[in-house]
């Protein structure tokens, strides 16, 4: 039985998609339903839906072949809002159901639509699961550190001591970092962005989209009724130079204004810190490398993040190959059906499969 595929480098994540027909193009409009788009005014959601209606007329693929699964929360009500075809399923299991479909349907581009409640807590166990059997899904996790849709309890990613309704004497849990989760988890791509930084947003979910394998992009997102804020530091001009660290493959991870410049060196203890360029002496600077197999690397750059959001990188931590789950299971159904010698009665189970809802058993009589 071949299990060994290997992913060649050049496979991308829409291979099997069917492509639009040469010169048949779709705009922003033909990924836009006409369901109305209910958020509360100013909730991030609408830029990165905004993103994504227009991002996904580049991938140049039929509408029809794109499908967003959801769980619940906030971010669930996505796939209403896409006009392509989607399911708003059950809470924390949208990998899940993702997973049978990238599977049984190697045609379709899959989207997993989730948020830090529906994704972190309920949904935690799916979600682990689907990086680590790196299933060819993109997911979108929207972080806005607190539960949304059911009015304001801590969630997974609320900072120790959050006053919400649920912890009206602060949390005492420690938070989830979402990017070291899916690094520990071996995702096989990892990026986090901002849902306020539309060039960069953009950037990210093109190269999730191509990315063969499951694609986690951690997204800041803002809930202006009950966490409202919460990434305010990443989003004014000056203190964002002094915090996000932008990371870009092959390059020195370096960050700040040209008169105040930071860089990350390694620890004696082998973790990453940051110092003053200046101070950094004949310590090596960081290179980032997205394509190292090892993701230590990627996981210390990851650690660096702490609630305070005194240091915060974004860009693309991981981007590595290896085979897929789905890739793998069709070839085992494959092989079976060739050393069963594809006779008739193969033949008949794929017609029936393929064909009307109903049939007629004949009678054993």
């Amino acid at each position: 039985m071949t299990t060994d595929l290997g992913t060649p480098a050049h496979r991308t994540g829409l291979d099997a998609v069917p492509r639009l027909t040469e010169g048949v193009s779709l705009g922003k409009k033909d990924f836009t339903s006409a369901s109305e788009v209910r958020w509360c005014p100013g909730c991030g959601d609408y830029a990165i839906l905004a993103a994504v209606q227009s991002f996904l007329p580049e991938l140049g693929i039929r509408k029809e072949n794109v499908v967003a699964v959801s769980g619940i929360g906030c971010s669930s009500r996505f796939p209403y809002y896409l006009d392509t075809f989607g399911m708003h399923s059950i809470h924390g299991r949208a990998p899940a159901i993702a997973t049978g479909l990238a599977t049984a349907r190697p045609d379709l581009n899959v989207w997993v639509i989730t948020g830090d409640g529906d994704a972190l807590s309920i949904g935690g166990n799916h979600l682990i699961h689907a990086m680590r059997r790196n299933v060819n899904l993109t997911i979108l996790l929207f972080n806005n550190r607190i539960y949304g849709l059911t009015k304001g309890q801590y969630s997974p990613t609320s900072e120790i001591g959050k006053v919400t309704k649920s912890t009206p004497a602060g949390s005492v849990d420690a938070p989830f970092n979402p990017v070291s989760l899916a690094l520990g988890a071996e995702a096989t791509f990892v990026a986090r962005t901002l849902d306020s930084d539309r060039k960069h947003l953009t950037s990210v979910l093109r190269a999730a989209a191509e990315h063969r394998g499951t694609a986690l992009v951690e997204i800041y997102q803002n809930c202006p009724i009950f966490n409202d804020g919460a990434f305010d530091v990443l989003k004014d001009r000056q203190e964002s130079t002094a915090r996000l660290i932008h990371l870009e493959h092959g390059r020195e991870v370096r960050f700040g204004a040209p008169e105040a410049e930071r860089v990350v060196v390694h620890r004696p203890d082998g973790g990453l810190e940051v110092v003053d360029a200046a101070d950094a002496g004949d310590r090596p600077v960081v290179v980032h490398d997205v394509a190292a197999e090892d993701p230590t690397a990627a996981f210390a750059l990851s650690r660096l993040d702490d609630p305070t959001m005194q240091h915060v990188p974004v860009g693309v931590f991981r981007a590595v190959q290896r085979p897929t789950y789905d890739d793998l299971v069709r070839a085992q159904v494959d092989d079976a059906r060739r050393a069963a010698g594809g006779g008739a009665d193969d033949e008949d189970l794929a017609r029936l499969l393929a064909g009307s809802d109903t049939w007629t058993v004949p009678s054993s009589q």
